[in-house]
């Protein structure tokens, strides 16, 4: 056998698929074979060099927790990326097997750095905030419906957004809990505090769906965030600068906090009127105010500086 090998894993709730580079070996686990407690032991056997599968839900990430726990090599990556170069490298059909074994060669050709593993408690408290989200958007949607729903339907759809709202309540009370019951909560909540346009809402993105803050640079963390220039020149082209990707639920609390900030901190209410004054929209304008900030709150991350309004000017 190789020295190095490399394993795609598509993991679902039906059997998961194995694919072994460059051995080509596949086999298929299913559930009746112990689950996850089955796979470890054989995957220690083999001693991977790196272990690759999809980041798309609480399963994989039990998996990913299971292995890494067992102190073997795994890296999750983005499907859309995964999709994008088995595309480019394969065919257009796609079945599990195909996706194993696609996966299998992305961890063999670019060989994504596995990620640290977050604890039990931020996991906990991530797939709370994610629920948070479903219920604001439940309400929303429910607000948007009442408008213009006949009056006979008005006190249901009322009913149903108070009892969203009270759902809420209730969940952002266990969140609070939850997260100052972990040391790294008690220490930076005063530190959030002190950050102009940060609520309880975008604290708590910023320290569970934002853990790199801190250790990057600014175009990364940029990038990371989805606020960062892409170009788009081909040949003689010269295209506009647009922002894109990056997590689409930071980006909005972060914008959120940004304009809160504009509003009515001076420092930044001056930088956007400046902006604005040389011809700048309003969005651009924006956008700069939110890296400005960004770059700000990750060096007193970084240093673990407080709020100073030198660092504010110098910025």
């Amino acid at each position: 056998m190789p020295s190095q090998i490399f394993v795609g894993m598509d993991v679902a709730k039906a059997p998961w698929d194995m694919a072994l580079r460059p051995t080509g070996e596949r086999w298929a686990l299913t559930h009746a074979d112990a689950g996850i407690a089955g796979l470890v032991p054989r995957l220690q056997a083999i001693a991977p060099q790196l272990m690759v599968l999809e980041a798309t839900g609480s399963e994989q990430r039990a998996v990913v927790a299971a292995l890494a726990a067992a102190g073997l090599p795994v890296a999750g990556v983005n499907p859309r990326h995964a999709r994008d170069f088995a595309k480019a490298t394969g065919p257009w059909a796609q079945t599990d097997a195909l996706d194993a074994r696609a996966l299998a060669h992305l961890a063999e050709a670019v060989r994504p750095m596995p990620r640290p593993l977050p604890d039990t408690q931020a996991d906990e408290l991530r797939t709370l905030l994610a629920r948070r989200r479903q219920l604001v958007t439940m309400r929303t949607a429910a607000q948007n419906r009442l408008g213009s729903a006949p009056p006979r339907l008005q006190p249901d759809i009322q009913a149903q957004i108070t009892g969203l709202n009270t759902r809420l309540t209730t969940l952002d009370d266990d969140l609070d809990t939850t997260r100052r019951a972990r040391p790294v909560g008690q220490a930076r909540e005063e530190l959030r505090r002190r950050v102009p346009g940060m609520g309880p809402v975008c604290a708590r993105t910023r320290l569970l769906d934002w853990p790199e803050l801190g250790p990057l640079n600014r175009p990364r963390l940029a990038a990371l965030v989805g606020v960062a220039p892409v170009n788009r020149d081909r040949g003689t082209r010269r295209g506009r600068r647009t922002t894109w990707g990056g997590r689409a639920h930071v980006r909005a609390t972060w914008s959120m906090s940004t304009l809160v900030a504009v509003r009515y901190h001076p420092v930044f209410k001056a930088f956007d009127a400046r902006l604005r004054a040389t011809g700048k929209a309003a969005k651009v304008a924006l956008t700069a105010c939110m890296r400005k900030l960004l770059t700000i709150l990750n060096a007193m991350v970084k240093h673990h500086a407080p709020w100073p309004p030198e660092a504010v000017r110098s910025a």
